[in-house]
């Protein structure tokens, strides 16, 4: 018989699970976006946008669609309580460091956006760390099952 206490699941459990899909979501649409842009798609951009985009190796667009993808499954991991969120997020979060890092290392994007260019891939790893953390501590209370 299993004696391992279990904490009641809060309501809040399946608004951030919820939340995390929704989001994941979005991102794996703006990753669609990202790979079919037409030359005329990016020709329309700003040049310094250009000059980013020309300057991206695939790898960096790689990390970017393992981090959506494995951000996706991770909340539908969450959703269907199942114990394999915790590392399906680690796989997304440490995706999202080498997408973060590669476009700020291989592109010009740190001259094309400056400081304030860190904004959305710093908010892009403080919910990636949450999601992660979330998901260990759900696990940890026996929210989450095999």
């Amino acid at each position: 018989m299993n004696t391992a206490s279990v904490s009641p699941r809060r309501w809040t459990f399946w608004v951030i699970a919820f939340v995390a899909l929704v989001w994941n979501l979005i991102g794996l649409a703006m990753f669609v976006v990202q790979v079919r842009l037409t030359p005329a798609m990016v020709a329309a951009m700003p040049a310094a946008q250009q000059q980013v985009h020309a300057a991206t190796p695939p790898w960096v667009d790689i990390a970017f669609g393992v981090a959506v993808v494995f951000g996706v499954l991770g909340s539908l991991a969450l959703l269907l309580r199942k114990r394999l969120a915790p590392p399906l997020f680690m796989v997304s979060l440490l995706a999202i460091v080498v997408q973060v890092a590669g476009i700020f290392v291989a592109t010009p994007a740190w001259q094309a956006y400056g400081p304030a260019g860190l904004a959305m891939p710093a908010m892009l790893v403080v919910i990636a760390v949450y999601l992660y953390g979330y998901a260990r501590t759900a696990a940890a209370k026996g929210w989450l099952g095999p």
